[in-house]
């Protein structure tokens, strides 16, 4: 058979594995992309196909990675700490965060150790992982003798009659996701402990392939450690606990509780911005979907509440004209750059706004590139400034406001919601289902597009956002967590469109995979001041009726 790999045309004969196929060390590749779609090195081509090699600076080549390297740490635990268990969530820092329970102690550097040790022996053994199948009925028999009570709830949930797993040494466990073909490709990684459990690094395909360093964000930390008791007070930490949830007619309760939540981290955020008397600007940023344009008319009622009545500024009218804009990489007008702002005519208005002062706020129209002046203004002396941006909280946006005078916010869905115990669900992936749903919604624009723009979305996010996010003030999280029951019904049928000969095929069915899990819950009871709304439509924020 004929296989173009990285360009070139060689001849195979039918059945050649893909790992038999890369020339010198093998260990630099963890998956390829065969005819558009992402293979595991051990598939096997059995006609002419176009092959591309992906290694770590690729992020589907970083998720197989991760998922292997969750499978042997789960695996060396198993064989050290038998009875332990081990849970897996996202965390600070780009990492991930495992939970050890069930020890009779506290988890221990000592048991670190043995838990590494053991990681060790497996990946310099160079043990095969295998892949095959068994039915749902053996799957839940197996995970029940073996005591993955977790597992066995989500599999009440799966459509398939049949569980795709993989055995290592007889070792048998189930990650959603692909796999690397042995141990020994497990080279880069870092474990430190971290009460109660442990911080796993992995190398990061935004840092080509390494692994960046790690930084102890406490206001986040503390984020996720709240993320982490809601879902234990409200059992919705798993997707078979909420589906469990809806099935015992809770659903509208879950709802409730979910935003009140969200009311309540208004609440505390307003009594903080009411009793700092020297706030005279508020600095809103977070990553694309998080909910920052329901947040901010959300806090600005908020505030008016309290007495307090906050002035919108929108970043977006300060933009400079395309001549003077930062060129890209490709030469092309870098907008999301904080050069494509006029930073002087910016820090001249807010400051003699802050002095007391009247000025002249621009409108920037970006058909004509032009820039109009309003009415004067002048700040009362009950008023805040408020502004909303991807460099708000960057101090070059206002160097001439003191720290003291500012009150920055950092939000996004800060979520720590599974799959079960030892698959968790990338917080990245809830954003980008948020923005696929809303970008349908408001321009009818297909989820292909959605998935084609999100890398160049997630690099202006590490370029411009979450350098600074360490500088916030408070952390809201926009998480909902009934929100993937209510996403479900808008995502799955745009996602189940995009054809398997697709370059985007494989994001779109890793999200399927977990989303198919989910109970829907309808969008007639969501509340149309929430966030969720800001991406399903039917915002009090956004609508046109006439009371």
């Amino acid at each position: 058979m004929k296989v173009i790999i990285q360009g070139k045309e060689k001849e195979f004969p039918s059945g050649t594995r893909l790992l038999e196929m890369i020339e010198g060390d093998p260990y630099r590749y963890q998956a390829a992309r065969v005819n558009n779609r992402i293979r595991e090195l051990d598939y096997i081509l059995s006609q002419d196909a176009t092959v591309e090699w992906l290694s770590l600076d690729d992020t589907d080549a970083v998720n197989i990675y991760q998922s292997t390297l969750r499978y042997l740490l789960v695996m060396a635990t198993k064989r050290v700490i038998p009875q332990a268990r081990i849970v897996f969530n996202y965390s600070v820092s780009r990492s991930i965060f495992a939970s050890v329970s069930n020890i009779n102690h506290p988890f221990l550097q000592s048991d670190l150790d043995l838990i590494q040790k053991e990681l060790e022996k497996i990946i310099e053994a160079n043990l095969p992982i295998k892949r095959f199948s068994v039915s749902k009925e053996e799957a839940r028999d197996f995970y029940q003798k073996i005591g993955y009570k977790d597992k066995v709830r989500i599999l009440n949930y799966r459509p398939e009659e049949s569980v795709h797993m993989y055995e290592c040494d007889g070792y048998k466990n189930y990650m959603f996701g692909y796999m690397l073909p042995t141990t020994k490709f497990i080279k880069k990684y870092a474990v430190h402990l971290y009460s109660p459990g442990f911080i796993i690094q992995y190398p990061r395909a935004e840092e080509k392939g390494e692994i960046p360093p790690f930084k102890d964000e406490k206001v986040f930390q503390a984020a996720l450690r709240e993320a982490n008791v809601w879902g234990n007070i409200t059992s919705s930490s798993s997707i078979y606990q909420m589906n469990e949830l809806i099935e015992e007619n809770k659903a509208l309760e879950f709802i409730n509780l979910c935003e009140t939540r969200h009311n309540n981290q208004l609440a505390e955020l307003g009594q903080k911005i009411l009793h700092s008397p020297d706030i005279r600007l508020i600095a809103v940023a977070g990553p694309s979907s998080s909910g920052k344009t329901t947040f901010t008319n959300r806090l600005r009622i908020e505030l008016k509440s309290l007495g307090l009545d906050p002035l919108m500024i929108s970043v977006d009218d300060f933009y400079q004209s395309h001549e003077l804009t930062p060129k890209d990489e490709d030469g092309k007008p870098d907008f999301e750059h904080i050069q494509a702002l006029d930073l002087a005519l910016f820090n001249d208005v807010i400051y003699k706004l802050i002095a007391g002062e009247e000025v002249c706020l621009p409108k920037y129209d970006f058909k004509s590139q032009k820039r109009t002046f309003q009415a004067p203004i002048r700040l009362l002396k009950h008023q805040l400034i408020m502004i909303e941006g991807i460099h708000a909280l960057n101090d070059e946006l206002t160097p001439s406001i003191s720290n003291e005078l500012k009150f920055k916010i950092y939000i996004a869905p800060q979520a720590q919601l599974r799959i079960d115990d030892h698959n968790p669900i990338s917080i990245s992936d809830i954003r980008l289902i948020r923005r696929m749903v809303r970008d349908f919604e408001s321009r009818n624009a297909p989820c292909e597009q959605t998935i084609e723009m999100w890398p160049s979305v997630r690099r202006g996010e590490f370029k411009w956002i979450y350098p600074y996010q360490s500088n916030a003030d408070f952390v809201f999280n926009s998480e909902l967590s009934y929100e993937l029951c209510v996403l479900k019904k808008h995502a799955l049928p745009l996602l189940e469109s995009v054809p398997a000969d697709s370059r985007y095929f494989v994001t779109a069915n890793r999200l399927i995979k977990f989303l198919k899990y989910f109970k829907e819950i309808s969008d007639k009871w969501v509340p149309c001041n929430s966030i969720l709304r800001e991406f399903i439509g039917g915002s009090i924020f956004y609508t046109e009726d006439k009371i």
